[in-house]
C-alpha cells in the first residue's frame, strides 16, 4: 500500500517584509503590527500610486467614448 507523506502546514508570507509565517496572524497579511504600520504609513504618505496617463498624447478619435465604450 502507498503511504501518504504528512502534509506540511501552509506557509504564509508577510507582504511587507517577506517573513514566512506558519499560520496567518491577527495582522494578516502582515507578520506584525510593525509591518502593518509601515504599510499604513506608505499609503498615508502616498507612497503607493497609480501611474497617471497623459491624455493629451492619445490621438484624437481613440480612447474611451462618453458611453464608456472603447473607440479606435
Amino acid at each position: 500500500m502507498w503511504e501518504v507523506p504528512p502534509m506540511s502546514p501552509p506557509r504564509f508570507f508577510c507582504v511587507q517584509c517577506g517573513q514566512a509565517m506558519v499560520s496567518p496572524s491577527a495582522e494578516h497579511p502582515f507578520c506584525s503590527p510593525r509591518c502593518k504600520a509601515i504599510d499604513l504609513y506608505r499609503w498615508l504618505d502616498e507612497g503607493y500610486r497609480i501611474e497617471e496617463t497623459d491624455f493629451e498624447s492619445v490621438p484624437e478619435g481613440e480612447g474611451i467614448s462618453e458611453a464608456g465604450e472603447r473607440k479606435g
